[in-house]
């Protein structure tokens, strides 16, 4: 069993950067496919992030290329995004999530934490 929790998420304007950590407790983060996901007012969740078990590789939606970053500190059981030039469309409850499939596929993630709010104003 995984317990995650999101923290990070905010209020800011069109252009900022926010930093979304995701800490894991319950068995070694690193052992799982972490990824991150968000969901805007109807519609459904979506993929954003991921990064694989070793973090050698790293995968990103097309919305979040060039302006999001995934990273996993193992030490610290946390997987991280660094996410730069927001725009008001990342408007969206973000979540972190662990598993062991594909890593795009949200049904193939067995563990998900609460969601943080992050909102961009323009």
């Amino acid at each position: 069993q995984v317990q995650l929790v999101e923290s990070g998420g905010g209020l800011v304007q069109a252009g900022d950067s926010l930093r979304l950590s995701c800490t894991a407790s319950g068995r070694i983060f690193s052992m799982y496919i972490r990824g991150w996901f968000r969901q805007a007012p109807g519609k459904e969740r979506g993929f954003v992030a991921a990064i694989n078990r070793s973090g050698g590789n790293t995968y990103y939606a097309d919305s979040a290329k060039g302006r999001f970053t995934i990273s996993g500190d193992n030490g610290k059981n946390t997987v991280v995004l660094q996410m730069n030039s927001l725009k008001p469309e990342d408007t969206a409850i973000y979540y972190c999530a662990a598993g062991l499939g594909v890593p795009i596929d949200s049904l193939q993630y067995q563990y998900w934490g609460q969601g943080t709010q992050v909102t961009v104003s323009s």
